[in-house]
């Protein structure tokens, strides 16, 4: 466990491709943009104005619901003479309050997701076994696998608006339809020469997001690359960021706009945006 400990959440002194930083980034409908640097999460205004939405939370993934509720966890360590880890699931409503609707519970969060489809249907992924698979809370709390099929190494999994599911299994884009078939949309977007998932490549892709057309993007960490992909697995490098910063996360705001979630080797973390025009901003 102290092992997990440092190699997970302690990204200080390895590399950009061993790190494992928040890839939750996100926009309310009045235009707002959400996201994690592992220590709170921020706020940045239509206006450009930044500020702290939530403090002292440790939270990778972020949400929101159809009412801007933005939801997150705060995960943490009990040091090394407990050696066990702890957490909550919170709620930023639009007002500005903060409330837990997951009290402090010993573990890692389970049974519970941050990937949620337009039915409030939660999904994650399943590594109990070496037959990795990903499964689907409903409504009424049962669980189930939507696919038969066993996956390497899932790192995320993206939900579009028409239910489609897709997800990175270690470097490849698969997807997954509503019969449980699973397709490769692309192959090894990382590195063509890398054919085995290891402690220190697995990171190489990280978050994974849609625009309105239904493309998806990419933040390949490894290769500092923001990649997207129409429906046909057509690829193409939209963006690369700056040295020393690798994409850990994005988005496609309502404006067309592309958000990049950024951090570097010493667990330093900023935010992008590339308007349409290829104007660069940075907060």
């Amino acid at each position: 466990m102290k092992y997990l400990a440092s190699l997970l959440f302690l990204a200080v002194g390895i590399t950009p491709l061993q790190a494992h930083p928040g890839v939750g980034i996100l926009q309310d409908k009045k235009g707002n943009v959400y996201y994690t640097d592992l220590k709170q999460v921020w706020k940045i205004t239509p206006a450009g104005q930044k500020s702290v939405a939530v403090p002292n939370v440790h939270t990778h993934e972020l949400y929101i619901d159809d009412q801007d509720n933005v939801y997150g966890e705060h995960l943490w360590y009990n040091g090394e003479q407990k050696d066990t880890w702890g957490y909550y699931v919170w709620r930023l409503s639009p007002s500005g309050r903060v409330e837990k609707v997951i009290p402090d519970t010993e573990g890692f969060m389970e049974n519970y997701s941050f990937v949620r489809d337009h039915f409030g249907n939660m999904y994650w992924a399943d590594r109990s076994k070496p037959c990795q698979t990903v499964v689907k809370k409903k409504a009424d709390n049962t669980v189930s696998p939507i696919t038969r099929q066993c996956f390497e190494n899932i790192r995320k999994i993206e939900i579009l608006p028409d239910g489609s599911v897709f997800l990175i299994d270690f470097q490849d884009l698969k997807k997954i339809d509503s019969r449980g078939n699973v397709t490769t949309v692309a192959p090894k977007i990382a590195n063509k020469r890398w054919t085995t998932s290891t402690p220190d490549n697995q990171n190489s892709v990280m978050g994974i997001w849609s625009d309105p057309a239904g493309n998806l993007y990419a933040a390949v960490s490894s290769e500092r690359l923001v990649k997207k992909f129409g429906s046909d697995g057509k690829e193409q490098v939209v963006y690369k960021t700056s040295f020393p910063w690798n994409p850990s996360g994005g988005m496609i705001d309502s404006s067309g706009n592309l958000w990049i979630l950024e951090y570097n080797a010493i667990n330093s973390v900023r935010v992008e945006r590339i308007s349409k025009d290829n104007q660069s901003t940075v907060y």
